[in-house]
């Protein structure tokens, strides 16, 4: 069975925009190696927006060398990107975009939800790239919450939605570059419920609400991420309340991280040219769609 190797959380919010009120779970500046391929995690919310005309959430900015994932669970969020991507994705909804060579894109709440305000909650992962698929070219993958198999767990422990990877039969709908198991748990108040990931693979459990427990005896709280050891196969969980747990863990890429604003590389170099080719243009810039379906 697996051991916790650490947990942590961060009380600490900031705002990105004025759309996403953040708190900063982890980054690849202070535990790459233990959660590799991920190498971020912002939690936003749980917040209340009021009803709003103004377009709130972030502008636009360039990434290079990984991929961002959005998991909404409660709002709406409003892509588009210099690669021609872009959707709106709500509640349950997931967008997995691959930067790699780079591109611009902008982030913003979808134009119904801030017409009507509401309750907002969503993660934002980075995920990096081997260095062979860094430079490859820009994608944007809409997932939708009816397209993501959902099982209910054995003894009734709750559910398990399967974004990337495998659980028993179901296979996640989200296409990776490297072995990815990435899954949404809702579990129920003193169940157990027991799991097998591939052993040698960076393994962790973040609660969204609620609060459980691992079988070495020590709970994860709300806001907090735990972090097992990858030698393993299997991890037991205990919900000590009905909790609302993400589960993410892969194959560790055992290449250079080096990362600096949006960018994340594999060298120094690597890193200045990605600033160069971003003031040159080479990343592209957002078009024009007024009229489209984008809700601009």
């Amino acid at each position: 069975m697996k051991k916790l190797l650490f947990s942590q959380r961060n009380n600490e919010r900031h705002w990105v925009g004025d759309g996403f009120p953040v708190r900063s779970i982890f980054s690849y500046h202070n535990i790459a190696k233990d959660i590799s391929p991920f190498l971020l995690m912002d939690y936003a919310g749980p917040a209340n927006f009021s009803p709003s005309d103004k377009k709130r959430g972030v502008g636009s900015h360039p990434h290079r060398g990984f991929e961002t994932v959005t998991i909404v669970y409660s709002g709406e969020v409003e892509h588009r990107d210099s690669a021609g991507g872009g959707g709106i994705i709500q509640d349950g909804d997931v967008q997995w975009m691959t930067a790699a060579s780079g591109l611009v894109h902008e982030e913003f709440h979808g134009p119904v939800y801030s017409k009507q305000g509401g309750p907002f909650e969503m993660v934002q992962l980075w995920v990096n790239l081997p260095k062979k698929d860094k430079m490859t070219k820009p994608r944007y993958q809409g997932i939708k919450n009816e397209d993501i198999p959902k099982l209910d767990l054995p003894d009734g422990a709750g559910s398990i939605r399967v974004i990337a990877g495998r659980y028993e039969s179901a296979q996640g709908p989200a296409i990776t570059f490297t072995p990815i198991n990435l899954w949404d748990l809702k579990l129920n108040a003193g169940k157990s419920s027991t799991y097998t990931v591939p052993a040698g693979h960076t393994a962790a459990i973040f609660v969204l609400s609620g609060e459980v427990q691992v079988e070495s005896g020590e709970t994860i709280k709300e806001a907090e991420l735990g972090v097992l050891d990858p030698e393993n196969a299997t991890f037991t969980i205990k919900a000590l309340a009905d909790s609302k747990v993400l589960f993410m863990g892969g194959e560790p890429i055992r290449e250079p991280v080096v990362g600096y604003g949006p960018f994340v590389m594999n060298s120094e170099a690597d890193i200045h040219q990605a600033f160069m080719d971003f003031q040159q243009g080479k990343m592209g810039t957002i078009g024009d769609i007024e009229g489209s379906d984008h809700g601009h």
